[in-house]
């Protein structure tokens, strides 16, 4: 409880702060408008505002174009950065380097953002930012993160049933450009992307249907990702199906562990790995994991490049256009080595 208090009364300390710091300072325009060009937020008209946006915690009110944008969830930045925003911090989920954005994004920041920590935000840094809204959508979804950023500045976190981290490209991108008042555009980006997924599929007819197994290894155990996950949500798009036997053990989490000695929950028609902090020879030279009928049979994937990896996994609106041209071909080399059995 005393660190709670303690983080309160710091976190009450920098808002007070600020807000002399704003009142003695609000004679000087040249600061205000360096500001507003750094962190402006939605393209160049005003948008529609008041703007509403649906989330777990309740309907959230945008009552005027944003100007500093704090993006913390996984691939928020992206997607904000994709409609035309400048977040003024961020958060650098899969330890990108630089701005925290993979390569797709590469030069879309005209000044660098403050980079913010992920599972636990500095909260001191995020209010010395001054934000005038908050973009947590692809997160945990827990209440206390939620409250302690709110009072902030107004926060759109998850979506009713995004709770850790179960939230698509699409779904984020929605709620992203409604909260900077231009859902026309979401709209369009949206079908634009759609319609990629849509190109990728036909091109590659063996794909519907088929199960696959979407697992990653980290330096202490394997794992399979469910669906309502970026990762599934973008294969399901193509055509396939999330592995029956990974589903049947699907809880609350986005993923499900898989101890070596269950390797086999991992086969399907096609089972994609990632590795997480290991090298890729952590899974491909496991001979429990070559004992993996699918494996064994060469229908498998294992990530052995970072960007295609990370690519696959941001999930954001920029990055599965990037995974649709170079992850995809990785899918249909295995299936085409032999014909599968109609399901």
């Amino acid at each position: 409880m005393s660190r709670k208090r303690n983080l309160r009364a710091a976190l009450w300390g920098v808002l007070t702060a600020l807000f002399v710091g704003l009142l003695t300072a609000c004679g000087s325009s040249s600061s205000s408008s360096d500001d507003a060009s750094a962190g402006s937020s939605a393209a160049k008209d005003d948008g529609a505002f008041p703007a509403k946006v649906a989330t777990k915690f309740g309907e959230v009110t945008v009552d005027e174009r944003p100007q500093r944008v704090v993006a913390l969830g996984w691939g928020d930045a992206e997607a904000a950065l994709a409609l035309g925003a400048q977040p003024v911090g961020a958060s650098d989920w899969l330890a990108f380097g630089g701005d925290g954005v993979g390569p797709w994004a590469k030069g879309l920041y005209r000044k660098s953002p403050q980079i913010i920590g992920t599972l636990e935000p500095q909260f001191e840094k995020i209010a010395a930012l001054r934000p005038d809204l908050i973009l947590d959508t692809k997160s945990s979804g827990d209440q206390e993160r939620y409250d302690t950023l709110s009072k902030i500045a107004p926060t759109i976190g998850v979506p009713k049933g995004g709770d850790q981290y179960k939230i698509s490209w699409s779904k984020q991108t929605e709620m992203i450009s409604a909260a900077l008042g231009i859902p026309e555009k979401g709209e369009r980006l949206i079908a634009e992307t759609e319609r990629k997924f849509q190109d990728s599929a036909a091109a590659h007819p063996e794909f519907k249907g088929r199960t696959i197994a979407l697992g990653s290894r980290t330096a202490d155990a394997f794992g399979a990702y469910v669906h309502g996950t970026g990762r599934v949500d973008f294969v399901e798009r193509l055509g396939f199906r999330n592995s029956p036997a990974v589903e049947a053990k699907a809880g609350a989490s986005f993923s499900v562990p898989v101890s070596r000695e269950n390797l086999e929950l991992l086969d399907a028609d096609l089972t994609v790995m990632a590795p997480i902090g290991v090298d890729a020879r952590k899974i491909t030279d496991d001979p429990l994991y070559q004992a993996v009928p699918s494996v064994k049979a060469g229908r498998s994937v294992v990530f052995d490049d970072d960007t295609l990896s990370n690519a696959f996994a941001t999930d954001s609106v920029l990055s599965v256009a990037y995974a649709l041209e170079k992850v995809v071909p990785l899918f249909a080399a295995p299936l085409k080595q032999e014909p599968l059995l109609p399901q």
